[in-house]
This record gives C-alpha cells, structure tokens and sequence, in this order.
C-alpha cells in the first residue's frame, strides 16, 4: 500500500456542513463523490472519509448521523481502485465503515472507544493513531507540554503498545504526532522538527499539515491562501522519512512530493520509462 520511492497521498474528503477547510462544500453526496473521483484522478493513493469534524472548537456528531454522512460515500469511493480510510473515533462507525469498503481507520483519539481496538483487530484493517491532547472542544486553549517531542512521542508509542497487546499486528500501526491538535505553534513546529525522532519507532508516520492554523499564524495566509506553506510543511517531512502525508490540495501535494522525491533519489527516476 505505500510505494517505496515516496510517501503515499491521502486525500481528505470532509462529509461535514463544518469543516474548517472545505466549508462545508462536500457535504453533498454526489458532491463528495465526485470529489473523491477527482482526488484519484490528481493522483491520491488513498482516500480518507470524515464524517465528524475535528477543527478546534468543534462538538461531537451522534453515530447514527455519522454513519449516514460517510457510508454512502464510501461504498462509492471503494471502486474507484484506491484503498478508503475512515476518519473516525467512535467503534460503531469505524465497524459499518469497514463492512461498506474501508480498510483503514484513522482514529484521532487512537483507541480513546474502548471498544475501538477490538474492531481494528477483528477486522484486520490498518489503524492510524493519532496524538491529541483533549477534545476537538477544547483542544486548543492554552496546550501546554514539559517536552512535547517526548510526550507525544511517549504517548504514540504506548498507544502502540496497547494496540499491538490486543490483536493489531505492529505492520498495521501508522502514527501520527496530530499537528494542530492541542498544540501551540511552536508545539507544532518543534514536532515537525523533530519528526525523524518519530520515525525512528519503525512505524510508519503520517502527517496532516494540510492549510492549519500554524501555517496562518507564520505567514499571516488566510485558511484558502495556505498552499504555499502547506507544500513547504509536506515536503520537509518528507525529507524527515514520514511514509504518509494527508492533504486537501491533491493535484499540488502529488506535485510536490513526486519532485522531492526525484531530488532525493535521482536515481530512481532515471529507471523511468522515457
């Protein structure tokens, strides 16, 4: 599932009316269909399905509405020949997803639902656990950490750890450091600096930088004029070794990474057919 040249492309399709980034725009049905349609043909290797927001400030969804903003999308997405996340914290939904197509969850509570690891075991699907300090409703006032490298990391690990003790096969644990959620900016970008002391766990990082907040609080870039940024973000962390990155802008993001990864490994491209 991850090329071996490159970090693989997540798209992310928001089925919300209150995503920070989208607005709300595929929100739709036949709208976030055609989304997803467009993210494989700009070239995302996945997929990745949310039917709850997670921006700061954000409340929960009931599972019953959740499920029924994100399965009808994923039962479509899964043929179109990329594999489908599910971007979910709640046991229930992460099970429907994956009978409806997917084989990813992506949990940002990383196993926070009891009953969460039990499905991923069971099922066989990979799992993304992601680092969050609270709850989208609180998450960003006043974070504050000893040694957020460490935490984080420590953290990850030990979420690992339970995960691997119930079931879920290490080859099948992504991690990720969680950008944006309960951290500062220079929370962020301390991680981001850090992020080969991530890698060196073994386990495969995604990272979501993708338009944030911090990006903003740098540059001064409203929320639609942070491609710039966002692009400068993916590809230091993919120089650090991070194996997934998870993007809005897909067409630009495959861009970026394909020619870092031509600069890094020249000698791969040139084994490309003319």
């Amino acid at each position: 599932m991850l090329p071996a040249d490159r970090p693989a492309l997540m798209g992310i399709l928001n089925v919300t009316p209150d995503s920070f980034s989208e607005r709300g725009l595929n929100y739709n049905r036949s709208v976030a269909i055609a989304a997803a349609k467009r993210m494989v043909d700009e070239g995302a290797d996945l997929i990745d399905i949310g039917g709850e927001s997670t921006r700061p400030g954000s409340n929960a969804v009931p599972v019953e509405e959740e499920i029924a903003r994100v399965c009808p999308v994923i039962e479509a997405a899964a043929g179109l020949g990329v594999p489908i996340s599910v971007d979910t914290k709640k046991h229930e939904v992460a099970r429907v997803a994956l009978e409806a197509g997917a084989s990813i969850v992506n949990d940002v509570s990383a196993l926070g639902d009891p009953q969460m690891v039990g499905v991923c075991a069971d099922s066989g699907c990979l799992v993304c656990l992601m680092h969050m300090k609270g709850d989208p409703s609180t998450m960003q006032r006043s974070p504050a950490y000893d040694d957020v490298v460490a935490e984080v990391t420590g953290f990850l690990l030990d979420r690992s750890a339970l995960a691997i003790s119930n079931g879920i096969g290490r080859d099948r644990i992504w991690l990720d450091p969680g950008i944006g959620f309960g951290k500062a900016v220079i929370h962020n970008l301390e991680l981001l600096h850090s992020l080969p002391r991530l890698v060196a766990s073994g386990h495969p990082i995604l990272v979501g930088v993708s338009r944030k907040s911090f990006i903003g609080a740098i540059s001064g870039a409203d929320v639609d004029c942070r491609i710039p940024g966002t692009l400068a973000a993916q590809v230091l962390a993919q120089v650090a070794g991070v194996r997934v990155i998870r993007a809005h802008d897909v067409g630009e993001a495959r861009q970026s990474i394909d020619v870092a990864a031509a600069i890094l490994r020249p000698s791969l491209f040139s084994k490309r057919p003319a």
